[in-house]
């Protein structure tokens, strides 16, 4: 596993969002939809609303490849599967970064949801 540069790691995580472009077996990127971001640790993590049968979250697995930016930093990512026993963490995460959306945050806090939360490595 690739480490992240703490400077790059602060900016990413603080961003309120992100832009996540999913790669294409050919090498192209699809277009970029936005997401929220949160930090467990030194990892990045993202999660689908509508779960592993969402159209951004499908587009991960393909290729397991793809780029991100927010808070100015542009970087090169895989997609990895979080493990089950990361959820909590990130399911914290969340709550703390997130949780003045009190309306909609819990959309992330399902099962559907946490089966769909993927770590970013940098590559």
């Amino acid at each position: 596993m690739t480490q992240w540069d703490s400077a790059e790691l602060d900016k990413l995580s603080t961003a309120e969002e992100l832009d996540l472009e999913s790669g294409r077996g050919d090498g192209t990127l699809r277009a970029p939809v936005t997401v929220w971001v949160v930090r467990a640790g030194d990892r990045l993590y993202v999660r689908s609303v509508k779960g592993r049968e969402g159209p951004w979250y499908r587009g991960t697995q393909s290729h397991r490849q793809g780029r991100i930016a927010a808070g100015g930093v542009r970087q090169e990512v895989t997609f990895h599967e979080a493990d089950p026993g990361e959820y909590a963490d990130v399911d914290a995460a969340y709550r703390t970064k997130y949780g003045r959306y009190t309306s909609i945050v819990h959309h992330v806090l399902t099962d559907r949801a946490r089966a769909s939360t993927l770590r970013l490595e940098p590559r």
